[in-house]
């Protein structure tokens, strides 16, 4: 197995140098700037320990189905036009929570760039929250 890695390497090293540059691009990006993920046990303590505020970004109508108890609901496209809202929280560990994870770092860095300082994003979202067997709120 490792002969034909090396093998393969060698023939198309330009392929190879070029997922190597997308890879060091990818964690350099996430890395920057980026929240810090946490898991949802990870940011049930920080709920418990420090007071997060949960802030999730999910449309109303998502939101309404089911959400962690005491979450904000500030839809993504609406974080900029809300950031009055969490003005009191700017010390305040805050946990960015969407549908999977995958949209939350933007509005995270939307936060850092506000001058937040503890910005956290839920690694899987929702559907990691509810994988987890933790509770949700309807309504």
């Amino acid at each position: 197995m490792m002969n034909q890695l090396i093998e393969f390497s060698i023939n198309h090293w330009e392929m190879v140098a070029v997922f190597l540059a997308i890879l060091a691009t990818l964690l350099f990006v996430e890395s920057k700037g980026g929240a810090q993920g946490l898991t949802p046990s990870a940011a049930t303590n920080l709920m418990n320990n420090e007071d997060a505020v949960v802030v999730d970004i999910r449309p109303e109508k998502e939101f309404n189905t089911g959400h962690i108890t005491g979450a904000l609901n500030i839809p993504a496209t609406k974080m900029q036009d809300n950031l009055k809202r969490l003005e009191k929280h700017k010390d305040t560990p805050i946990i960015i929570v969407c549908k999977s994870g995958i949209t939350s770092g933007a509005s995270a860095k939307d936060l850092k760039k506000a001058g937040f300082s503890k910005i956290y994003k839920l690694q899987g979202g929702i559907v990691e929250w509810q994988s987890s067997n933790l509770p949700l709120v309807k309504g």
